[in-house]
């Protein structure tokens, strides 16, 4: 049987080590995106790319955020449980889906587009071997995926170490992607925004309909009785 906090008190009460440590990066996060300029904050950011072991870790670890990765994690969760596998999934889905919306809708230019055509003057170091991108950059899409999947895998295990490991998983995924010049912080931070929230509104979905606790709690695949 997972977790299932419905009284919005024990929720917060079980979950404050996931939910303090993401707000306090939320709000450092929030400090500088309101005291310096985006151009400023990627240039200090892109001075640590370099080395070229941590270049490599992020280099493949941004594929956590990839959608791919996402339903994976989602069926392999599924075929487990159900119902959790649901809640995956569907945080994802939607999450990402509106993500997507933004982005697509909002054509807001990443920075190795600005860095090669209007700052030309800016040196900027890229890891060997990452394909940039120019354009779609608000929200990031990669940091969504990983926030929405990560929440959801938090939200469903009593295990107070578990939830920090699934944010720390998180948030590398989502600071790759501003490491490696795919995105600005805004755009991980609004994308981390994004995940958290559409998770965290599913989980009371999820965990509180009696229904959905009944129907789907339970393995994909239930051993046959013999």
């Amino acid at each position: 049987m997972k977790p299932s906090y419905c009284n919005l008190r024990e929720f917060l009460k079980h979950n404050r080590l996931f939910y303090g440590f993401y707000l306090l990066v939320i709000l450092v996060s929030a400090y500088y995106l309101l005291n310096y300029d985006k151009l400023m904050l990627h240039q200090f950011i892109n001075y640590f790319v370099g080395n070229k072991a941590v270049d490599g870790f992020y280099k493949y670890f941004t594929h956590v955020g990839d959608g791919v990765f996402a339903v994976i994690i989602g069926v392999l969760v599924l075929i487990k449980n159900v119902r959790q596998g649901i809640f995956v999934l569907v945080s994802y889905a939607i999450a990402g889906g509106l993500a997507s919306i933004i982005k697509w809708s909002v054509n807001y230019t990443r920075p190795h587009h600005v860095f090669s055509y209007y700052k030309k003057h800016i040196d900027i170091r890229y890891v060997d071997g990452v394909e940039m991108i120019g354009e779609h950059s608000f929200p990031s899409g990669h940091s969504t995926a990983a926030f929405s999947v990560f929440t959801a895998l938090a939200l469903s295990t009593k295990n107070q170490f578990l939830k920090l490991v699934y944010l720390f998983i998180a948030l590398n995924a989502a600071f790759s992607r501003t490491y490696l010049s795919q995105h600005w912080l805004v755009d991980i931070t609004a994308g981390s925004l994004i995940g958290v929230t559409f998770a965290t509104l599913l989980y009371f979905l999820v965990y509180c309909n009696k229904n959905i606790v009944a129907k789907f709690d339970r393995p994909l695949i239930s051993p046959k009785a013999e």
